[in-house]
């Protein structure tokens, strides 16, 4: 199978816009607090099963190239416009809320806020995850992995909250 270059570039493309858009929530939030986020996460009384700080940074890339290798997919199925352009839009509303979390988080500290945005990124990626498999099972699969962090980030999230309260 031939590859155009317009393809690579729209690949390209689709895996940048979430590792930019994570990257400038992350540069958003540091100008805010005036630290960066490992940082201010280290500070933070944590539950034990709670990751280093370090982690996160990697497993937010891995699930950004996922996210954005997902996106392709999907535009690049031709068959029924209107249902890319309806999963899309999911896409870009938890892209949006994604956006959001870090700010709300560490640099206002609106823990519980940012509680309720992670509740409603997961409810919005899990019909995104379903609008995806749809139009094409793997770019739904491909995001199982961000529901399950998703969860997980919930939960720390709220005990985070609870214990820093």
């Amino acid at each position: 199978m031939i590859i155009s270059v317009k393809e690579v570039k729209k690949f390209v493309y689709c895996v940048l816009i979430p590792l930019l858009i994570g990257y400038l929530s992350n540069l958003v939030s540091k100008v805010i607090c005036g630290v960066d986020m490992v940082t201010y996460y280290h500070e933070l009384i944590k539950p034990g099963f709670a990751p280093p700080g370090i982690v996160f940074p990697i497993a937010w890339t891995i699930l950004y190239i996922l996210m954005g290798t997902s996106s392709y997919i999907i535009i690049s199925h031709n068959k029924n416009e209107i249902k890319v352009k309806d999963a899309m839009f999911y896409y870009w509303l938890q892209l949006a809320l994604n956006f959001i979390w870090p700010i709300l988080f560490f640099a206002f500290q609106l823990r519980l806020t940012a509680l309720v945005d992670i509740a409603l990124l997961i409810i919005l990626v899990s019909v995104m995850i379903y609008k995806f498999y749809k139009i094409k099972p793997s770019a739904g699969f491909i995001n199982i992995p961000y529901i399950i962090w998703l969860i997980y980030a919930f939960i720390l999230n709220y005990f985070i909250w609870f214990i820093n309260k």
